[in-house]
């Protein structure tokens, strides 16, 4: 796999025999979520959703996000919860924090409707009243407050601006296949419209148009994204801990849980994850928050963070452990050069690529929170690319 689990970090805190302990548990909650018998089991379609899509509507999503590219400067896509955050971190871990600044041939990408801010809002529709833009409402209901409202506000934006007709080509909505408010909106108005499965819950769903549509209007390659999509499932399929490191870490986290470390933070060395960290805090916070229980997620991207939590997380309370996923190849390199003066005594990395100093301050950082008494997870991978995003992200969610 290009996603590898190292485990060096956590080997003082748990033994491989608590690890194998869990190997029962582990093949009897693979075979209930496989053979869709276990509870909830009514939204367990993102299972085999890489395999297992409508191939029609993928095409239809394809082209509209060329219509989106060809005529709108601007998408706004309105969600909340896991109708954006998936999207949001897909395209922002591919195209960068500063995506909006550095496209070419792409619109730029706001997400509105994942809060009931009045000066969030009002900042996006002043750059949409300057330039062509579109809209993707993404509603299973079309009720939620959040993204209802920045629907109504843009909706009469679009209107004012095109004309009814116009409007309703630039409104795209992704919501319920028959039944619910949007859709009925959506089919008297002339919407296109795509559909959120009904056995895929919103924080599993970025493999389905929710996600789809604005990763491909940001030039995104989506068939790249749902090949990678496959190979992780075909890969993840084997339910012994030894030769499955999703399962494994599964079993670590659960051990770690059991000894009383109750926060799992995500770390990781590149600021183009700070979105995905958000999107898994959700998939865990929303997924095993219940009846009293579960770990407590929390995010850091280091070295940033380092400046401002490391002390608590190198001498605070032992109540957590990190996972920290990391990548051999960046999407660029910088090497450092020569000072003639030297003010900043920092010669000695003449020569070296940031890459090298980024790698010497995750080694020393590990060691360092290993010290304290912090077991350290890591998820270890080769690039940062539509192939390799959903292996990392089906190891450290399923």
């Amino acid at each position: 796999m290009s996603a590898k689990l190292n485990s060096k970090y956590v080997s003082s805190f748990v033994t491989d025999e608590e690890i194998l302990s869990y190997q029962e548990k582990i093949t009897k909650a693979h075979n209930d979520l496989h053979s869709k018998t276990g509870a909830g089991n009514d939204f367990l379609g993102w299972i085999d959703l890489p395999v297992d899509y409508d191939k029609d509507e993928f095409q239809r999503i394809k082209k509209a996000a060329d219509k989106i590219k060809s005529d709108s400067e601007v998408l706004v896509v309105i969600g909340i919860g896991g109708s954006y955050l998936g999207a949001r971190a897909v395209i922002e871990f591919i195209g960068g924090q500063n995506y909006n600044d550095l496209r070419e041939g792409t619109p730029a990408i706001y997400f509105a409707g994942n809060s009931i801010s009045p000066s969030y809002l009002s900042d996006i529709l002043s750059i949409c009243k300057k330039k062509d833009f579109s809209i993707n409402v993404i509603s299973k209901s079309g009720t939620t407050t959040e993204p209802a409202i920045a629907f109504r506000v843009f909706r009469e934006l679009l209107e004012e601006k095109y004309g009814k007709e116009e409007a309703a080509k630039r409104t795209y909505v992704t919501t319920d296949r028959a039944r619910g408010t949007l859709k009925a909106l959506s089919d008297k108005e002339g919407y296109e419209t795509f559909v959120v499965p009904d056995d895929v819950g919103g924080r599993y769903s970025v493999l389905t148009a929710v996600g789809l549509l604005p990763i491909a209007a940001a030039g995104i390659d989506i068939d790249a994204l749902m090949a990678g999509a496959a190979k992780a499932r075909a890969e993840l399929m084997d339910t012994d801990i030894n030769k499955n490191d999703c399962y494994k870490y599964v079993a670590i986290r659960n051990a770690l849980y059991n000894k009383g470390k109750s926060t799992e933070m995500y770390v990781s060395y590149e600021p183009s994850f700070t979105l995905m960290n958000e999107w898994l805090k959700q998939l865990y916070g929303e997924s095993e928050g219940k009846d009293g229980k579960g770990l407590f997620p929390a995010s850091a991207i280091f070295s940033t963070d380092l400046h401002s939590l490391g002390q608590y997380i190198q001498e605070g309370e032992r109540i957590l452990f990190e996972t920290v996923v990391t990548f051999a190849e960046p999407k660029d390199e910088i090497y450092i050069k020569e000072d003639a003066e030297n003010a900043d005594s920092l010669n000695f990395l003449a020569g070296k690529p940031m890459t090298f100093v980024n790698e010497k301050a995750f080694q020393g950082t590990i060691l360092a929170h290993n010290d304290g008494g912090v077991p350290n997870i890591v998820i270890e991978n080769e690039k940062m690319d539509e192939d390799s995003l959903p292996i990392s992200n089906a190891s450290l969610s399923a």
